[in-house]
């Protein structure tokens, strides 16, 4: 049973939607550690930020110190990972914050969890969890058929992926030298509410809605299984509650498209939410531009185990999933313009070392 959770990377955009979820539908006491990067905004927590069972500390994984003092005056009966850097494109233009927060910051968090756990008592050190979140992307590129599955070899092909396949390695190898129980699970791409506005759906959405182009790379034939993130955030609570230590389970949303479907799909659904836009047909928007370098061709998640084990699946298709989510970004421009804090302006990021 737990009673209290240290969640980090609480204010990102997993993150959020997981907090959110465990204020709003349990009695769990949440302890949100979150360093409140560019990506990273209490706004996403809404007016649960104030929850008098949400404690946030502004801290950094990489600080063993603050750590162990967190864990020694908070005692959470369980941990969940989030925090992490995870934008492909930013890795390409600069990896280094990626190895030290992915990687760097993975070990000295699986440090501090380790010594505490070890202190606990035995009836508490039995039930404690460590849930580590990754990516699809550690697997690296499909063919045209097939599907990931737990047993599909390691194959990253991006800074971003090579450094959450190292921390996914961390955490195997705190399991099977030191006993610390943990579960990792695996994602597809995740979409909805509160996604910083450099990822694909946001950023399409935003552009859109200004008559801003809608760069698609190369022909827009990446394909992606979609994720609607209240979804994944379900998945998280329920393996961290039911899911067997020392097990992986991938999380998909049974919802492949290529890229350029999706933003045919926003612009379909933009023509029909603002009927008086001047930029209608927003599909006129799109720009086909340079290819990202090492650009994966298609990911697919096989997510059996998941439903077969846990009896879980998603609630939203990629139709219910997508319009909940362009309905939220046009309603809440307030937020889009605070989040922003200067550094990103939607310009074209990952093309260091092209061509």
């Amino acid at each position: 049973m737990i009673e209290r959770i240290l969640i980090t990377g609480g204010a990102g955009f997993i993150g959020s939607a997981v907090v959110r979820q465990y204020l709003a539908h349990t009695e769990v006491q949440v302890i949100n550690l979150d360093a409140l990067t560019y990506a990273g905004n209490l706004e996403s927590l809404g007016p649960l930020r104030d929850h008098p069972r949400h404690h946030f500390v502004h801290g950094d994984i990489r600080d063993g110190a603050a750590l162990a003092a967190l864990l020694a005056a908070h005692r959470p009966d369980a941990v969940m990972h989030l925090a992490a850097e995870t934008h492909v494109d930013r890795s390409i233009d600069g990896p280094a914050a990626f190895i030290d927060t992915n990687i760097n910051g993975t070990y000295t968090l699986l440090e501090a969890v380790r010594t505490y756990w070890q202190a606990l008592p035995a009836p508490r050190r039995a039930h404690f969890r460590f849930h580590h979140v990754s990516t699809d992307e550690v697997y690296g590129s499909l063919g045209p058929t097939g599907a990931f599955t737990e047993a599909t070899p390691y194959a990253p092909n991006s800074p971003y992926s090579a450094s959450k396949a190292a921390s996914d390695h961390l955490v195997r190898a705190w399991r099977h030298t030191y006993g610390l129980p943990v579960i990792t699970t695996n994602c597809s791409n995740n979409y909805g509410p509160c996604q910083f506005p450099e990822k694909l759906i946001p950023l399409m959405i935003l552009n859109a809605r200004e008559g801003r182009p809608l760069p698609v790379y190369g022909r827009g034939e990446n394909v992606r299984d979609w994720l609607y993130v209240e979804d994944h955030a379900r998945a998280l609570r329920h393996v961290l509650a039911a899911g067997r230590v020392g097990e992986v389970y991938n999380i998909g949303g049974d919802a492949e498209r290529t890229n350029l479907q999706v933003v045919h799909a926003l612009c379909t659904l933009l023509d029909e939410l603002l009927p008086a836009s001047p930029h209608r047909p927003h599909a006129r928007l799109i720009r086909h531009v340079e290819d990202r370098p090492g650009h994966d061709l298609r990911y697919a998640m096989d997510a059996g185990k998941l439903r077969d084990e846990l009896g879980w699946q998603p609630a939203e298709s990629f139709e219910s999933g997508l319009r909940k989510t362009v309905q939220w970004y046009l309603q809440h421009e307030d937020w889009c313009r605070r989040v922003q804090d200067g550094s990103y302006r939607r310009e074209r990021l990952g093309l260091a070392g092209a061509g």
